[in-house]
């Protein structure tokens, strides 16, 4: 089956991978569908964080910290707070210049896929990364009794529950780009990412044409899942499987899909669908290749 790969993913677990699938599937093959729910502006900059984060794993280029550009530096953010600014959101200066030229792309009329597209190119990525939609779509967090954007409930907030609501405002309005229904169309494998699946994940899903597509396609549908032995390594997923009342287990991975999936890639089993029982971790390039290449193995053949 001809077509690319496509990958749904927002959050580093969905970044590594990418990564890894990458190395497997070879340039031009890879086409990324990039959560933008988590979208901000701030500091007159436009800040697209899971497509960036995607972005710098794929140009090696991200830092060892995780997030943002390898050997940046932060003299704006401490500019701003020599001001007496209240620097809540922090941003490396080279990661500002992008959002900032994105902000001048949109208000000259862009669309965010091209303003993206051209971030991509100025960086030497060999795979597409498309926003999911180029109208906004915004995540909010009912916790700790007021709604918060995703950012500042994961910077602020520190990620903590519990959640008592979750609303991806924009989304019932929203569609989705021509690009991206064309890959979903095209693909030849579809992968969910090791990502939050309902904060992460969600506001792709949420888009009614991005999901009736992904259920429509030719190609198999498979999950992989974000937790490492039952646990979750980072980031407040747990918080959002007890919203959803889903337990933290491979079951309450896959009822976040449900109707969606054709198999899980997961280290534990569940008896709701085809399971690839392997190991998760990625903590190294060799270990990101190898669950791309097992997870991309696994939906080739679920759809032969």
């Amino acid at each position: 089956m001809s077509g690319p790969v496509v990958l749904l993913a927002g959050g580093t677990g969905g970044a590594k991978l990418a990564r890894g699938m990458l190395d497997v599937v070879g340039p031009g093959e890879l086409v990324v569908i990039a959560n933008t729910g988590d979208d901000i502006e701030i500091y007159g900059a436009y800040v697209s964080p899971d497509p960036d984060l995607v972005t710098f794993w794929l140009a090696d280029r991200i830092d060892e910290r995780g997030w943002g550009l390898a050997g940046d530096t932060f003299s704006v953010m401490d500019g701003l707070r020599e001001l007496g600014a209240d620097v809540w959101f922090n941003l490396g200066d080279r990661d500002l210049a992008i959002g900032i030229e994105r902000a001048r792309a949109l208000r000259d009329g862009a669309r965010l896929t091209d303003a993206h597209a051209a971030l991509t190119a100025a960086l030497g990525v060999q795979a597409r990364v498309l926003p999911m939609c180029d109208v906004p779509v915004r995540t909010r967090v009912l916790a700790h009794g007021r709604w918060w954007s995703f950012q500042e409930f994961m910077i602020a907030g520190k990620g903590r529950g519990p959640v008592d609501a979750v609303d991806f405002r924009g989304a019932r309005a929203a569609r989705p780009t021509p690009e991206v229904l064309a890959a979903i169309a095209a693909a030849r494998a579809v992968v969910i990412g090791p990502s939050n699946p309902i904060a992460s994940i969600g506001p792709i899903l949420a888009i009614d044409s991005i999901r009736a597509a992904v259920r429509n396609t030719a190609a198999a549908v498979v999950a992989v899942s974000p937790l490492v032995g039952g646990a979750v390594l980072k980031g407040p997923t747990a918080e959002f499987l007890e919203l959803e009342r889903r337990p933290l287990s491979s079951a309450g991975v896959v009822g976040c899909y449900e109707g969606l999936l054709d198999g899980l890639v997961a280290d534990q089993r569940t008896a709701l669908l085809p399971v690839l029982e392997t190991d998760v971790l990625m903590d190294a390039p060799a270990a990101r290749a190898r669950l791309a290449e097992e997870a991309l193995r696994f939906a080739l053949a679920l759809a032969s």
